[in-house]
């Protein structure tokens, strides 16, 4: 944003319109004790050379990934960015459009709303998706509480191996709902454990939410999940925080899954500070009056010409609020957009080979790290592109002595499961080379 300073006849005429003699009587309710005086011992003025010169060697100090190599996952990851995704999702017409709420002057937001729609639902083999909601943690509360509206069961049942954040989210939208969660266990493959699963749901069991590939990158037995889920009338809502395994894995809705939801980060977005995220959202069509927010749908106008126009808006800006799906009232557009330029930009080959090199590098570091004296995998089942590292010493410690190396190991996985306090949840995409991951494995030797 541009600076522009006011001048002293600025700051005369704003103090006079609000009744003000001084700058200085603007903070007069502040406490003298409290009000610095002194002069502020600031430098000399520098030149915009010498400025940007400045910022860049502070900037140069930060931890980013492009100085450090990363191996930190957990549902927000490091993949390639092509440039035509942002140079795209950057032109003016979509970076400051507004919510398509006029579809005769909205029609290219509308269309991008269409397309990324589509391939949300070939992406999870599911019949609806809607514009898209926050984050794959509100995706999950959604789907959720699209269970609640279908059934009218009062209990949810969730995977031990689900994201963390993701569960605490969904207990809060559920408790608010008056709604109970229960955790089903995850067994000593680190897969959810099914014994335990098919003997503690009934009939009174809303639906029951498992991630995969789960937590730990384990990819779940998803068709003997659904049959226990479904053997009770309960629906099947399957979750993902990496969208990319898709490429070469089954997606949830040839399982048989009713609601899809998970995290798009990783199609076209940087892992950022915290967002922003992309919350996908799909469903079966017999579902699709519960889903809350916005869909697209694609019809002719009096021409005959195609148009893109609002199709279903169950939103609480749109219809009586007590009627409303959700107090859900936008669409995360720019992230949407961007994941369809990401997914257009590969095409159909190209997301195969992506999904397949980040599974690759992942085993590759699976075997090199297990080599490591003082560090073991801790769970033998298949994984995607994360896995779970047992370390000898804390692997707090570990991650504070390779930071000094420019090396981010991974998510200590104590914080949340108690029980895995010896070990680290590492992720590989397809950004880690084998060097890097080389370098990781000779790190490690030398400070176990």
């Amino acid at each position: 944003m541009s600076y522009i300073p006011n001048t002293d006849d600025d700051i005369v005429r704003m103090l006079e319109t609000i009744d003000v003699r001084t700058i200085e009587d603007l903070f007069s309710h502040i406490p003298e004790k409290l009000r610095f005086k002194s002069e502020l011992d600031l430098p000399s003025p520098l030149s915009e050379m010498e400025l940007v010169d400045r910022m860049q060697r502070i900037s140069s100090l930060n931890a980013t990934l492009q100085n450090h190599s990363s191996f930190i996952g957990g549902g927000v990851y490091h993949h390639h960015l092509p440039s035509v995704v942002s140079h795209l999702a950057g032109r003016a017409e979509f970076y400051t459009s507004y919510t398509p709420y006029q579809p005769e002057i909205s029609q290219g937001t509308l269309q991008a709303i269409f397309e990324y729609q589509t391939l949300m639902c070939m992406l999870t083999a599911m019949d609806v998706s809607n514009a898209s909601m926050y984050d794959g943690a509100s995706s999950a509360a959604e789907a959720v509480l699209m269970s609640f509206r279908t059934n009218r069961r009062g209990r949810v049942a969730l995977s031990s191996s689900l994201h963390p954040q993701y569960r605490r989210v969904i207990e809060t939208y559920a408790s608010s709902n008056d709604r109970q969660t229960f955790l089903i266990p995850y067994d000593k493959n680190g897969c959810t454990d099914l014994p335990a699963l098919q003997s503690t749901i009934d009939e009174s069991v809303s639906c029951v939410v498992v991630q995969s590939p789960n937590y730990f990158g384990i990819i779940e037995d998803m068709n003997a999940i659904e049959r226990i889920i479904h053997s009770q009338g309960a629906l099947f809502i399957a979750v993902f925080t990496e969208p990319i395994a898709f490429g070469i894995l089954k997606p949830p809705g040839n399982f048989g899954a009713d609601i899809v939801c998970g995290e798009g980060q990783s199609l076209g977005i940087t892992p950022g500070f915290g967002g922003p995220f992309l919350g996908i959202l799909t469903c079966r069509k017999e579902l699709l009056r519960t889903m809350p927010g916005r869909i697209v749908g694609k019809t002719l106008d009096i021409r005959g010409n195609p148009a893109y126009v609002l199709t279903l808006t169950a939103r609480e800006q749109h219809i009586r609020r007590e009627k409303s799906t959700s107090n859900i009232c936008t669409n995360q557009g720019l992230c949407a957009l961007a994941a369809t330029l990401y997914l257009a930009c590969y095409g159909k080959k190209g997301f195969r080979r992506l999904s397949a090199l980040n599974h690759w590098r992942a085993e590759y570091a699976k075997t090199t790290l297990s080599k490591v004296e003082g560090v073991a995998l801790r769970f033998s089942s298949p994984t995607f592109n994360e896995f779970v590292l047992r370390c000898k010493r804390d692997p707090e410690e570990i991650a504070e002595k390779l930071l000094e190396e420019k090396l981010l190991f991974g998510i200590a996985l104590g914080r949340d499961y108690p029980e895995l306090s010896d070990c680290t949840l590492l992720t590989c995409t397809e950004m880690n080379s084998e060097d890097e991951i080389d370098n990781l494995a000779r790190l490690l030797k030398e400070i176990r």
